[in-house]
């Protein structure tokens, strides 16, 4: 790896890197087949990460036609990083079975470890036959979404393809290593004023809130509209802060320490509720919700931005679902991608369907929304939410931050690049952004 690495850094050309051979083995950040009885019987905030997660070398799969081989100089954490590691909700050698089961191609991913990590930034060193659009030598960032295009659900958007899947969650070969393998309809052309890391940390979460905020798949903001932002200093919410304010809407970040309010007074964000200063108990016990605390809440919003929420971007699932349809205006909308609290959901119907409101599924992006916030992150206009960055030595550490939410933004993983602040082209753009904007999350953690 070390004659691709130094090949990257003196900015060899794709013909000079498509020469290099490529190694039989590589480094890799895994889950082991073996363990996943790990953790039975403990608590899902007692599972630790560093113990199940490992660093092993691994040997590169055959590349399909339709795929890249990527030299990977970065990648992120992502909360699928920790579901992998703790092995909830399901262990994820269940998906890479049924992967197995599809095709000559998919029996590659069936093996007793799994390459993890769903973001990553490199260069392209080898494609496969069928490839048009890339060639060795590309600088790249991945995105997660890993689909079948010769399956007619694909199309239209293919987040409705029934074989729809998560790389390196529901798939093997995650970015979470030296090299990976994906299909090239995976790919996107680096944001050339980042660093690898800045870049690595963007494609999942920011293609989400994309997808949710502003493509018509989504709830997509109108001019004037306010906006709550459950979790919002997260990796998805400082993106959907900013695509609040990008859109002309009225941001309301909820967030839970004073620095955090500070960080996004610093993004733009004028209304912020500190949820653990103004004490907000949505639930009595484990079974019975507060609506005097629904109440208490939304008449806090009210007093900071004039009115209810035409729009709420909700992640932590069961803890905030109920206050959150019971904020909504009437006639909007809670969107929502994830359950980070809990999967079962409860709520009080009457202020859903009484008031015409609407509860909107989303989950990641097809790849022309990835794409155009790529595109957005490209030009300056979206900012990285990078706060630190780990050695892949300790991503476990890393995963151990996430799950127990340590951390502000997303956290980095350095894989080939040596050392942090590599990879920018275009310092000129870099400088007209300016390393306050690029930087605001990383000076507030």
């Amino acid at each position: 790896m070390q004659e691709i690495l130094d090949a990257i850094l003196n900015d060899a050309s794709g013909p000079e890197l498509q020469a290099l051979p490529l190694p039989e083995t590589f480094r890799a950040a895994t889950v082991h087949k073996d363990d996943v009885e790990l953790f039975a019987g403990m608590l899902s905030e007692e599972k630790d990460p560093k113990k199940s997660i490992h660093i092993d070398q691994v040997p590169i799969p055959e590349l399909a036609p339709d795929e890249a081989v990527v030299a990977v100089m970065a990648s992120a954490i992502n909360f699928n990083t920790v579901w992998t590691s703790i092995f909830e909700p399901l262990p994820t050698f269940l998906f890479l079975d049924r992967l197995g089961r599809e095709s000559v191609w998919g029996k590659r991913h069936d093996l007793p470890y799994h390459i993890i990590g769903s973001d990553a930034s490199g260069v392209v060193l080898r494609t496969g036959s069928a490839v048009r659009n890339w060639k060795p030598g590309d600088r790249v960032t991945i995105h997660c979404n890993y689909v079948d295009d010769q399956d007619p659900t694909a199309h239209d958007d293919s987040m409705l393809a029934a074989n729809q899947r998560i790389w390196g969650f529901e798939s093997n070969f995650g970015g979470l290593a030296d090299l990976t393998v994906v299909k090239a309809n995976q790919l996107m052309p680096k944001p050339a004023h980042l660093t690898w890391e800045e870049a690595a940390c963007n494609a999942l979460t920011n293609s989400t809130s994309y997808r949710m905020l502003v493509s018509p798949n989504g709830a997509p903001v109108q001019q004037g509209q306010i906006v709550l932002v459950w979790g919002a200093s997260g990796g998805l919410g400082g993106y959907a802060c900013q695509y609040v304010l990008n859109g002309g809407g009225t941001p309301v970040a909820v967030v839970s320490s004073p620095e955090k309010v500070d960080l996004m007074h610093e993004l733009g964000v004028e209304h912020v509720i500190d949820r653990k200063a103004e004490g907000y108990r949505f639930w009595k016990d484990e079974r019975t919700q507060d609506p005097a605390e629904w109440r208490r809440f939304g008449r806090r919003i009210r007093e900071l931005a004039g009115g209810d929420p035409d729009i709420v971007f909700e992640h932590p699932g069961r803890h905030t679902m109920g206050a959150s349809v019971f904020v909504t205006r009437r006639g909007g909308t809670v969107i929502t991608c994830a359950a980070t609290s809990g999967y079962m959901i409860e709520y009080d119907n009457r202020y859903l369907w009484m008031s015409l409101k609407t509860i909107k599924g989303s989950h990641f992006a097809n790849y022309r929304e990835a794409w155009e916030a790529n595109r957005l992150i490209c030009q300056g206009k979206i900012q990285p939410i990078l706060s630190s960055v780990y050695p892949l030595e300790e991503t476990g550490e890393a995963a151990w931050q996430i799950h127990q939410n340590l951390h502000e933004g997303k956290i980095g993983v350095l894989c080939l690049a040596p050392e942090e602040g590599l990879g920018v082209t275009d310092p000129a753009l870099r400088a007209k952004v300016g390393e306050d904007r690029i930087n605001v999350f990383r000076r507030h953690a």
